[in-house]
């Protein structure tokens, strides 16, 4: 929830659409990216993969 409640706060103070828009894709590009990341590291450490 606060997160969210971030998000929307700095997208407030913006003004114009297009770096509000350029800004809103590259946060979600992120977010995905990251969650991509988490689920690798998941995987193989679940998998048994040796970090060495």
């Amino acid at each position: 929830m606060l997160v969210k409640v971030l998000y929307l706060e700095a997208f407030k103070s913006i003004s114009s659409y297009f770096a509000k828009s350029y800004l809103k894709i590259l946060s979600w590009l992120f977010l995905a990216s990251y969650l991509i990341v988490v689920f690798a590291f998941i995987f193989r450490a679940s998998t048994g993969f040796a970090f060495d």
